[in-house]
Parts: structure tokens; sequence; C-alpha cells
């Protein structure tokens, strides 16, 4: 237990405390730091790709419009002839881009007249919106589901088709609509842009990627969240900056590193209002540094041991006159005749062993006054018996002794009958006789274990061991012993003088579970013995008291 406690323990422990504090303190501040740059570099590398993403399908929206608007100005349109003629140029065209999904040119009231692989040609489109706002100007509308095209089309996933519009007038030399040449584009197109550009950095950093509409709809991403909307708060204004990147809480609950751009057209067209959304999991984001952070903890562990050791072997130098004094002091406490060493070096420790001898000597000359003080104080100077100040430490201790065992104890309170009138008729010395007699019989009635205190005056209280299934009987039965002792005559200066006594008691804990109440129990059963007629008495609980046999 010493060697535990010692004070190379405690050096070397406080070594170990400090390392690691010390430790944890740099690698949570570097960690901290390191963790605030990791995010914001993965988080501009978010920005950067979103804004790729975006710039991406802008340049294309854009180079499909203007080729349109190319072919919308050749003469076989502007001027046409031969349908035939204008179905090859549709059909080349388609398969050259095959992410046009259909192309057709209507005349000026809507009806196809021309289209890729003759779909819908003869059928009226006056009323779609591909007509209606390509008669006016160029057209481009946003992502939508098919609607005539559905069936007509070759749909070999099964999945609901999905095409972004672009239409113009075509006019004749005069400036006359002559028709609309109109084409719908896959939006399966985005995806493989998607894939040419974000796969790899999708599967290396897991890192997931969004097309957002303008009304806020999932345009692409992953398949369970295609067509929800998506609601973030660095989404309120995305035009103010084209690309930012922040924290952001998902509808899932989770933190994302997330990057935004938000499309800004380009050359002459406008866009549509997309966002081009990244996130990775912040955990994701985080895990370099806290695999750094493991680092550095493992490091602290090992620099924690070392100087651990080192520590120990400093100390046990430092103490090693330490010990000296105080194998020195344990011989000197086991009886052993010694004489506390002096210590020359180091200085602090010399005059320890110096200031130690000359307390040895000191606490020698004192111990024996100490112990008759102690004496005095916790016994009667008159009868011998422990007194008030000693039944106050003994209580609590019996209590504890007690607790949960098989024994208790009997509470017994006596009270001297007729010792006034003793006192009066003989004086003081007679008095001081009879309590130093009454004291004397009092301890030859009790057994091993038990105690007789004196109160005060002539009120004595004794505290018995008793078991537990017989308390009462025990306790009536050195009551009982009690009673016939004190009933014999004391004899002071040829004079017989007689006094007797009665008895209260309490059991604990069958009374009561603090034995100090139980006192107060016995004290009132005294004063029921003494009511009763004296000479006898009474248990707490009792209906009458019993005199001496």
């Amino acid at each position: 237990m010493l060697r535990a406690h010692s004070l190379r323990s405690h050096y070397a422990l406080l070594t170990v405390l400090l390392v690691c504090l010390l430790s944890l303190l740099l690698g949570t501040l570097i960690s901290r730091d390191s963790s605030q740059r990791i995010r914001a570099e993965i988080g501009r590398d978010l920005a950067k790709i979103s804004y790729t993403m975006v710039d991406r399908l802008d340049r294309d929206m854009q180079s499909r419009a203007s080729m349109l608007e190319v072919i919308g100005s050749l003469s076989a349109l502007r001027q046409p002839g031969d349908s035939r003629e204008v179905r090859r140029l549709l059909d080349e065209l388609q398969g050259k881009f095959p992410t046009i999904a259909w192309i057709g040119f209507t005349d000026a009231q809507g009806r196809v007249l021309a289209s890729s692989n003759g779909v819908l040609e003869g059928a009226s489109i006056a009323q779609r919106p591909v007509f209606l706002e390509g008669s006016q100007g160029l057209f481009i509308g946003d992502v939508h589901e098919a609607v005539l095209l559905a069936k007509l089309l070759p749909n070999p996933t099964g999945e609901a088709m999905k095409f972004v519009d672009i239409s113009l007038p075509v006019r004749d030399d005069a400036g006359s609509l002559v028709g609309v040449l109109a084409s719908h584009l896959s939006w399966s197109w985005a995806d493989e842009v998607r894939e040419a550009i974000l796969k790899p950095i999708e599967d290396s950093r897991q890192v997931e990627f969004f097309v957002i509409g303008r009304d806020r709809t999932i345009l692409l991403g992953p398949r369970e969240l295609v067509g929800q909307r998506l609601h973030l708060p660095m989404m309120q204004n995305p035009a103010a900056q084209q690309s930012e990147w922040a924290v952001q809480r998902w509808p899932d609950g989770k933190r994302y590193l997330t990057g935004l751009t938000a499309s800004q057209g380009y050359l002459d067209y406008p866009g549509l209002g997309w966002m081009v959304v990244a996130r990775q999991d912040l955990h994701l984001a985080d895990a370099p540094v806290q695999a750094m952070h493991l680092t550095i903890l493992a490091w602290s562990v090992v620099l924690a041991l070392l100087f651990a050791v080192c520590g120990w072997l400093l100390a046990s130098y430092v103490t090693r006159p330490l010990r000296t004094i105080a194998r020195a002091a344990d011989r000197l406490a086991s009886g052993e005749i010694t004489v506390i060493p002096e210590i020359g070096s180091p200085r602090e420790i010399a005059r320890l062993s110096h200031s130690i001898r000359h307390l040895v000597e000191s606490l020698t000359h004192q111990h024996a006054e100490l112990d008759a003080l102690e004496n005095r104080a916790h016994h009667d100077p008159l009868t011998g018996l422990p007194n008030r100040a000693a039944l106050a430490r003994f209580l609590p201790r019996a209590q504890q002794r007690n607790q949960g065992t098989q024994d208790g104890l009997a509470v017994l309170y006596l009270d001297l009958d007729g010792f006034k009138p003793v006192n009066d008729r003989y004086g003081h010395a007679a008095g001081d006789q009879v309590l130093r007699e009454a004291a004397s019989r009092m301890r030859g009635c009790l057994r091993g274990g038990d105690l007789v205190v004196r109160l005060g005056g002539d009120e004595f209280l004794m505290i018995l061991q008793v078991a537990a299934n017989d308390a009462a009987n025990q306790a009536r039965q050195v009551a009982e012993r009690t009673l016939q002792a004190l009933a014999v005559p004391i004899h002071w200066e040829n004079q017989p003088l007689q006094v007797g006594c009665s008895i209260g008691g309490a059991l604990w804990p069958q009374d009561h579970t603090d034995l100090e109440q139980v006192v107060e129990l016995a004290d009132q059963a005294l004063y029921l013995a003494k009511q009763a007629g004296r000479g006898r008495v009474i248990l707490h609980g009792d209906a009458a008291g019993e005199g001496p046999r």
C-alpha cells in the first residue's frame, strides 16, 4: 500500500498525467486547426467540382441551341419542298447526337411535317409549349417527363423518360413564320455528363452530386431522392455568388460538407436556374483528422510511458534519503530503539531529518502526558468509569460494529435509590464511597464486551452485547443481577448504608434503529420504574416492572 502511494509513484503518475494532458491539448488544437483547414479545402473542391458540372451543362445546352439555330437557317427548312429531304437531314442529325431523343419540323400551324424516324409525322403539337414558345423565339424549356413520346420512343430502362425542350422559329426571307424546329433532348445526357466528369470523384471520395431545378426539385442525384424538393439554408440566395461551400444539415438529419454553384448561363444562353450541389458526409471529411488525432494520442501514450520511467528513476534518486528516514521511523514505531539518521544532502531533506529527530524526542516526552490527559478526559475521576464523552464516542462505533450482524445491544439506564438521604445525612465523603462501591459492583455484574458509564450524579448507563433472538431475556438477567448486587448494604465507618437502584431498559435495533434514541427510550423506562415503586426493572414496552427477587 505504501509503495502504491509512494512519492515515486506519484511523481511517475504526475509525469504521465502532464504528458497526456499536454498531448491531448496539443492534439486537440492541432486537430481543430487541421479540421478547419481540411474542411475548407474539401469545401472549395466541392464548390469547384459543382461549378465544373454546371458550366458543362450550360455549355452543352448553349451549343445544342446554337446547333439548332444553324440548322434552322438552312434553305431546306426555310423553303421546304420535299419532306423526305428534311427527314433525312433530321435523321442524320439525331444519329450524330444520340442525346437528341426526337427532333421535328412543323408547319406554321403546328403540324409535324418531318421528324427523326418519322415519329409524330402528321400529328399536331400546336398546343405543346415546345411549339407555342418556339414560334415566338428561341425556347429552352426545363426538364419534364415525356407526354406524347412516352410510348413512341424506345425505353430500354423502363424508367420515366425526361426531356429538355429546345425549339426555335424558322422564317423565310420575308420574315414570315414557315414553321418551328423542335427537339427533345434526353435528360440521360446530364447523367452522361455526370458519369464523365464526376464518377471518379464519387467513387474515390464518396461524394454525391445533385442537379436541382428552379423549383428546388432534385432532377439528378441518388435514385431514391430524385423528384423530391431540397431546401438548404445556403440555397436561399444562390445567385449572390457563383460558387460557395458550407457545412449544412440535410433533411436526413446528418451534416454534410456542401458545395453549390448556381447556373449563370453561357454566352447568349441565360440558363434555366439550375443548381449543382455536391456533398460529402462530415464524418468522412474529418476522417483524416481523426486518424491524425489517434496517431497523436498513440504517440502521447508512448511518450508518457517513456517519461514515466524517467520520472520513476529520478524520483528514486530523490527519495532514497526519505526512504532511509522512513525505515528508521518504522523501527521506532515498532518499539525498536533507534535514531533518526542525519542526512547531509540535499539541504531540504537534511533539514527534514533534523526536524524529525527533535520531533521524536518531543513526542516521546509528551506521549505519557497525552495518555494521562486522554484518560482523564474520558473517565470519571471518582469512580474510574467511562464518562459521557467516552459514551459519545462509543455509541456510533458500537452501532456500526453490530450493523448487519445477528447481535444487538441492550441499554440499561440506572439511578440509585436512597442516595440523596445518605449523602445529606452522612456527608459527601459517604456519598462518594457509595458511588465508588456501586460502580465496582456494577462492573462485577457485566460480561465481556459490556460497558458501564457514569453519566453524572447517581445516574449510570450500561451498554450490553446481546443476541438478537434473546435480547430482552439477557438484558433482564443482567439488570436483575445488578439490582441484587446493589441491594447489599455498603459500609461506611462501621455504618451500613442501604441503597438500591431502579433500571429502565431498551433494545437496539428492536425498539429503534438509532442507538441514541434507544438511550432516550431507556431513560423513559427508568422514569416508569421509579413511578412504579423503585427497586425494579422495566424494559421499553413492558406493561409493569419487576422488583428484585
